[in-house]
């Protein structure tokens, strides 16, 4: 029985980029850091599902989906709330799911597109197609031949471990589940998030690295690379692309490493020292806790700067000066 083989090529550029991205991964002084703190991971998880979203012509602003995360009240479409609440559910689930089970991509395309889609962790039963105006420009795979392409890509992509490259697997996988276009919305959320996936079961740092907006920075690109590769039967532009991007999006987390360093403070180290994570205080119990009598002095050298660094938020944004408003460590 002939088993499937996706067509791609192992150029030069991508053999340069994998050397490139192998070697600042492999520089993880600064990496390790930012493993180590909770608030930039979160800040990258928040820009990653943001990212994802506006690709796929979600409004909502950064800002606006950190609050709805946040459990706050943000006025939009009920779907794109809906959609940001399901893509967290789904991207704090990434360690969690096996990104080589057809089964766990059917559950989390459950997840990522509950209450939003009416085949939400099906495989689509209808045809698909992308259109420029009134244009078709790219037809699907039938939708009766999904299941069988699926199954040769996760077959694939299980032969593939430890004889291809894991930067070159979840870029094949990702242009292939484009191509296959197996639901009938969702796939480009769902391809991102299986990309960042794998990446992570290769080195877990990737979990917290928001590729997605290193992604929508070159929307156009990315398009375009998928576009090239349709036509060319092959997936080495696509795979060229996503090592360009990958290797300048670690180029970027570890300047955002350095610089969270490097801002942070003796005065806020001390403020966070006597928070607990998701516990609201008051200001006046803080003050006591660190031994300030000055609310001048706290608001300028604590609060302020642990506020701007999104490492500590009130819990009633709306109404700064509340009698009733508490800070929370993130």
């Amino acid at each position: 029985m002939e088993v499937y083989e996706p067509p791609f090529h192992i150029t030069n550029a991508m053999l340069q980029g994998i050397s490139s991205i192998s070697e600042k991964i492999g520089r993880l002084s600064v990496l390790k850091s930012f493993e180590a703190k909770p608030h930039l991971r979160r800040n990258n998880r928040i820009r990653s599902i943001h990212s994802s979203l506006k690709i796929e012509a979600n409004s909502l602003s950064l800002g606006e989906v950190r609050d709805v995360i946040n459990g706050h009240i943000v006025m939009s479409e009920q779907k794109e709330i809906q959609e940001v609440k399901n893509a967290y559910a789904a991207y704090e689930k990434l360690m969690e799911f096996d990104p080589y089970s057809v089964e766990d991509l059917k559950r989390m395309h459950g997840i990522m597109t509950r209450l939003t889609v009416e085949e939400s962790g099906r495989f689509r039963s209808g045809e698909e197609g992308v259109f420029s105006g009134d244009a078709c420009i790219f037809m699907a795979p039938p939708a009766r031949l999904v299941p069988s392409l699926i199954d040769d890509l996760f077959d694939w992509m299980r032969r593939a471990k430890g004889t291809v490259h894991p930067l070159i697997v979840a870029a094949v996988f990702h242009y292939e589940f484009v191509f296959i276009h197996p639901f009938s919305d969702g796939n480009g959320r769902m391809a991102r998030l299986w990309h960042t996936a794998l990446l992570a079961r290769w080195k877990p740092v990737f979990a917290y690295i928001p590729l997605e907006s290193q992604i929508e920075k070159f929307q156009e690109e990315y398009y375009r690379a998928i576009s090239d590769c349709h036509s060319a039967g092959n997936s080495d532009t696509f795979i060229e692309f996503m090592l360009k991007q990958i290797d300048a999006i670690l180029d970027d987390v570890a300047r955002q490493a350095a610089d969270s360093e490097s801002e942070l403070t003796e005065f806020v180290k001390r403020l966070l020292s006597v928070m607990d994570y998701d516990v609201p205080y008051p200001a006046s119990e803080l003050m006591k806790c660190l031994g300030l009598k000055s609310k001048e002095t706290f608001r300028k050298h604590y609060l302020h700067p642990a506020m701007a660094l999104h490492l500590v938020e009130m819990t009633l944004p709306d109404k700064p000066k509340s009698r009733n408003q508490r800070y929370i460590k993130r």
